[in-house]
């Protein structure tokens, strides 16, 4: 009887703990020197609610000084909360406001392409646009991480592009019953809500279209079976749970017995 409890125990520990091929990240191949090119790393269309950075400068401060807002003017704007006060907010028809030249519409559109259509605006104001400096970029990346992670919630990076490695990072890692090879991303787009899934256990995650994240994407690692079970992560854990639970058992049907 004795040797059948082990013999159990031991086929439900081996069974039950959590493999390497499901928590190894990048298993595989490297991915090689010519296929690096692959990525997918195409300029980002602006959609409703990003928040735009704009600023406009000149050699002679004064020919741009009616198109300054506090945030060309107030380097603590840097900061989120500096952006999300300051910066220009794509409302729900796609366009933003700029002092004087007024609404233009963005949906749609990459940074470069906003820049170029603010420099046209600006010729109706300024005899010498040549002398006028303009940047446009995204104020961070906002993006959603839910699941088995170690910190879920809300995130913002102040850079220009994000990884998904880095977003997942930022979300304190994915923990022992994350499931890594079925990662979901959901996008919003023109057309409706996208989602997409990776495989964050292959190399060729690297060379996947959606290594880089987009604003206000919502990343979602979901649960692995063995979560279900509560038994352990890895062999021993297990062992010690089934021996626990077992234990009890045995120990009741022999209370039980005596009575």
């Amino acid at each position: 009887m004795n040797k059948f409890l082990i013999y159990i125990l031991l086929i439900a520990s081996l069974s039950s703990c959590l493999s390497a091929k499901k928590t190894t990240y990048f298993q595989g191949n490297p991915v090689a020197k010519s296929e690096l090119y692959k990525f997918n790393n195409e300029p980002y269309k602006l959609q409703v609610n990003d928040v735009l950075s704009i600023s406009i400068k000149a050699e002679n401060p004064e020919l741009v000084a009616l198109f300054e807002t506090s945030e060309n003017t107030n380097s603590s704007s840097t900061s989120g909360a500096g952006l999300y006060f300051d910066g220009y907010t794509i409302d729900r028809h796609g366009n933003i406001r700029i002092p004087y030249i007024g609404e233009i519409n963005v949906l749609g559109y990459t940074e470069k392409e906003v820049r170029e259509k603010i420099e046209d605006e600006l010729k109706e104001f300024i005899k010498n646009p040549e002398t006028i400096f303009v940047n446009v970029k995204l104020s961070g990346i906002q993006f959603v991480v839910m699941g088995e992670v170690g910190s879920p919630g809300t995130k913002s990076l102040l850079q220009n592009q994000v990884t998904i490695i880095e977003a997942i990072a930022n979300a304190g890692e994915i923990n022992a019953f994350g499931d890594r090879k079925n990662i979901s991303i959901l996008r919003k787009s023109l057309s409706g809500v996208e989602r997409y899934n990776i495989d964050m256990t292959d190399i060729s995650v690297f060379d996947s279209e959606h290594f880089y994240i987009q604003p206000n994407d919502v990343i979602y690692i979901g649960a692995l079976p063995e979560k279900k079970w509560g038994l352990g992560t890895t062999g021993f854990q297990t062992f010690t749970t089934i021996a626990s639970i077992l234990s009890v058992l045995v120990s009741s049907v022999l209370l039980v017995k005596n009575l």
